[in-house]
């Protein structure tokens, strides 16, 4: 029965020890066939602990230090150097530092023990050699194997694993089936929450734009999510094996180093970066307010004595470049290194190079500026700028473009444009309409008065010519051989100026021929007998021969005849 019980317990034994193999503990005991003869002596006492490392005890160490006891010094010494070890320490890092009558055992940048008095008097050696053992012992510790003997830890870590990866996939599947329902929700909850904020009868931010704000912050929390998610996993995975914990814990100080970094640094600069904030979003929310006003002074919503519709949007445009420039101006100091040398530099070198290669560009946004206030034209005129005839198609702060009767755009710079004389037909026709005016020359033989009557006439045959006021005639020179007479007629289509000058030549003509008066524009010349005349059938007086040279007698008779 006795010999039963004991197998019992050495089977329990065995397996405590096969669970429970590279475990890192204190101990005050342990068997004496296991120990050195001194360490067997010392393990007796009541103050001592011994340092374990996967199953292997190191050293003993004796006394409590501080609040610290013997045991939680002998426990805090083992974790240190199981780390030390899977960081990949080597043990020709470990040294003995004395400093203000204390002795340290370092690895590297860790201090791994500190050696008392009370180790020396359990080891009955001096304080130096007591250092020098417990460096020893952590020589040992470093070079113990760091790959398991014995299959137990790969099968327990392949069995987290498996749960890991088990919790992974609920924890995907979850977010794949809770995050579309809130996509839904939001979507839902527009019409009947989500209202426009206002401020009286201006739409500051719409529903629209706040239920795009939820569900762009929704999608980014649930790549963060699912990132960080994985990123544990991955981690945790990577610790389960001792042979691949360095790498986790490598990992992980890689990760958590530079966001550590990172968060002090947003943390240290929160002050700042709140005023930063406030600027920018104060200048957000004036510019939106200041271009609502614009809008509606844009659309006639609001009026304001002496202020054009069409001035509008460029003075949002002048005011909104100097809101920016005074928010840069406001932001500037509290900017990370802004008062660096470097920072100075780098600004100054950017407007040097904004100064000297803007040149042409400043003067052509300062020639659009004063065309704004100055009016001369707007976008869908009739004008001529230079000797450029066209319909303006766009009015920029660098360049007008104009559409020439033939198609063709042209694009003229607006310092070229504020230095040329420009004339708004469309501006003209609006004032009582534009003169349209052509000229022809009339022998002397011809009333004056008939030439009048025919070109007037023409006038206002010609569709698209006004009859209010009424077309004119001036006689604006008196020739060697013949009058010139300028008719002059009111219109109020200037895009049609070309085809309208057409159709009055046209009318010219006809009018002219039909009350039997010759053009002699501009100069005639004819070898004749005084009876051919030069007016087109069916117009041709009678008696007026379109043959050669005849000779007549003073009766009247044709000699050819006779």
């Amino acid at each position: 029965m006795r010999s039963a019980t004991f197998m019992v317990t050495l089977a329990g034994a065995a397996l405590l020890a096969a669970a429970f193999p590279g475990e890192v503990c204190a101990q005050a005991t342990r068997p004496r066939a296991s120990l050195p003869a001194a360490d067997t002596l010392a393990s007796r006492r009541p103050d001592s602990a011994a340092v374990v490392v996967r199953g292997d005890t190191l050293g003993f160490l004796y006394g409590a230090l501080g609040p610290f006891s013997v045991e939680e010094r002998a426990a805090g010494m083992a974790e240190r150097i199981r780390n030390l070890r899977y960081d990949g320490v080597d043990t020709a890092r470990v040294r003995i530092v004395k400093e203000d009558g204390r002795v340290e055992v370092w690895a590297g940048d860790v201090v791994v023990g500190t050696v008392t008095g009370q180790d020396a008097v359990g080891r009955g050696a001096s304080l130096d050699a007591a250092g020098m053992a417990m460096a020893a012992m952590v020589r040992s510790g470093l070079r113990a194997p760091l790959l398991t003997r014995n299959i137990r830890d790969l099968l327990l870590g392949l069995l987290k694993t498996a749960l890991a990866t088990l919790v992974l996939y609920w924890l995907l599947r979850l977010m794949a089936r809770w995050y579309p329902r809130l996509y839904r929700r939001i979507r839902g909850i527009q019409e009947s929450k989500l209202r426009d904020v206002r401020f009286q009868g201006l739409v500051l931010v719409s529903g629209e734009r706040i239920q795009a704000v939820l569900l762009s912050a929704v999608r980014l929390s649930r790549l963060l999510v699912t990132a960080l998610v994985v990123f544990v996993y991955g981690v945790l995975v990577f610790s389960f094996f001792p042979p691949t914990r360095i790498v986790a814990r490598r990992i992980v100080a890689l990760t958590w180093e530079p966001t550590r970094v990172a968060l002090l640094a947003v943390i240290g600069y929160l002050p700042n970066l709140f005023y930063i904030a406030v600027i920018g979003v104060l200048t957000y929310y004036v510019l939106r307010v200041v271009h609502l006003v614009f809008n509606a002074l844009e659309s006639g919503a609001i009026r304001l004595p002496g202020f054009y519709s069409d001035w509008a949007q460029p003075t949002f445009q002048i005011f909104r470049v100097l809101a920016l420039a005074f928010a840069v101006i406001l932001i500037w100091p509290y900017l990370p290194n802004s008062n660096s040398t470097a920072f100075r530099g780098v600004a100054a070198f950017l407007g040097l190079l904004v100064t000297f290669g803007s040149a042409g560009a400043v003067s052509n946004v300062v020639g659009g500026v004063v065309m704004i206030y100055m009016r001369p034209f707007k976008v869908g005129d009739r004008v001529k700028i230079s000797d450029t005839v066209g319909d303006v198609v766009q009015r920029g702060m660098l360049v007008t473009r104009l559409r020439t009767p033939k198609n063709v755009e042209i694009t003229i710079p607006n310092s070229m444009v504020l230095g040329s004389h420009i004339v708004n037909y469309s501006a003209t026709a609006q004032d009582g309409g534009i003169i349209l005016h052509t000229a022809v020359t009339i022998g002397y033989a011809t009333p004056w008065r008939e030439v009048h009557e025919a070109m007037k006439e023409a006038a206002r045959r010609t569709e698209g010519v006004l009859s209010e006021p009424e077309p004119f005639v001036l006689q604006t020179a008196l020739g060697d051989y013949a009058v010139t007479y300028e008719l002059n007629a009111h219109t109020d289509q200037p895009a049609r100026m070309l085809a309208l000058y057409s159709s009055l030549h046209e009318n010219l003509q006809d009018a002219l021929a039909e009350a039997g008066i010759e053009i002699l524009s501009p100069a005639y010349h004819s070898l004749r007998d005084g009876n051919a005349s030069t007016i087109p059938a069916p117009h041709t007086p009678r008696g007026s021969w379109a043959r050669a040279f005849r000779v007549q007698d003073v009766k009247g008779e044709d000699p050819a005849q006779g």
